[in-house]
């Protein structure tokens, strides 16, 4: 494999692919629970959703090293733009170019859909930017956490079901699964964010582990997982099977596990409890897929 192919694999960050996925696949689950499931349409929600987030990570990467936020030898991900390893407007192209696609799936969902999916569309393409530039970066003061929550709980959550159902009469259901996906999302960002605390602190990047500290977001990390659990159990109470409640018994010990190692990790040796916090929220996903198929 080249050098820049290795950049290119890299700048979209495979390990934290899951959490976009994870909000589709709960938000179809969703829709199983009342009949509602329709293939293409959620087929479309996952690609957009997963572009989406490569559009995201690759702007991420762009705006960071223009601004000056990133420095060669980080402790996380290898910045191929920072490094030399891809040029800055070739990340730019490719940033632009990823949502003008997921613009076009965007459209396609029109005929599954009312018009005002184009505000949305809008919005999530705004935010895959502004999340890292822009006159008030997100993720540059400490509202990444909530911006994770939004669009990959809740938005992805709520309207692959609505777009599936054709209706919001299970919003109570989706919601609490809705948020539920955003705070395990959110879990990946602090883990990110645990990881890089002295790279952001030392360039002025206020994220929500520079400004409340490593001890405060590893207790949040930890409080998040397990009200998400929680909000799980009660959004599908009629599915209370014993192999359920013991699959969320599983991932709950797998959290609190993940919680240990992280507050007691630095550097780079967080990297693959990050890609491990990711799929703790992408197998969650699936297995709620599953409880809903066999209730």
């Amino acid at each position: 494999m080249s050098k820049k192919l290795k950049a290119w694999i890299e700048a979209m960050r495979l390990r934290t692919l899951p959490v976009s996925m994870a909000g589709v696949i709960a938000g179809t689950a969703c829709a199983l629970s009342c009949n509602g499931f329709k293939p293409v349409p959620a087929l479309i929600c996952l690609l957009f959703a997963v572009v989406a987030q490569i559009a995201s990570n690759f702007a991420n990467e762009y705006y960071d090293f223009r601004n000056g936020l990133d420095r060669k030898g980080r402790e996380g991900f290898r910045r191929g733009v920072t490094e030399g390893d891809i040029s800055p407007s070739a990340m730019r192209n490719a940033t632009y170019g990823l949502l003008l696609a997921d613009a076009i799936l965007g459209c396609l969902l029109l005929f599954f859909g009312p018009w005002w999916l184009i505000a949305v569309g809008i919005a999530i393409a705004i935010f895959a930017v502004g999340y890292s530039t822009g006159p008030y970066p997100l993720s540059h003061h400490g509202l990444g956490d909530i911006a994770v929550i939004i669009f990959f709980g809740i938005v992805p959550v709520m309207l692959t079901a609505y777009l599936q159902i054709g209706s919001w009469s299970i919003w109570t259901i989706t919601l609490k699964v809705a948020v539920a996906i955003g705070l395990l999302g959110a879990n990946v960002l602090i883990v990110n964010n645990y990881r890089d605390y002295e790279d952001d602190k030392s360039v002025g990047k206020h994220t929500t582990v520079v400004i409340f500290g490593r001890k405060t977001m590893g207790t949040i990390y930890l409080l998040s997982g397990i009200t998400a659990f929680i909000l799980l159990v009660l959004a599908f109470q009629d599915i209370l099977s014993p192999w359920w409640l013991a699959a969320v018994a599983g991932c709950l010990c797998i959290h609190i596990s993940l919680w240990w190692k992280i507050t007691h990790s630095r550097g780079a040796t967080l990297n693959p409890m990050l890609g491990k916090t990711a799929m703790l929220l992408f197998g969650t996903s699936i297995l709620l897929l599953i409880a809903v198929l066999t209730k």
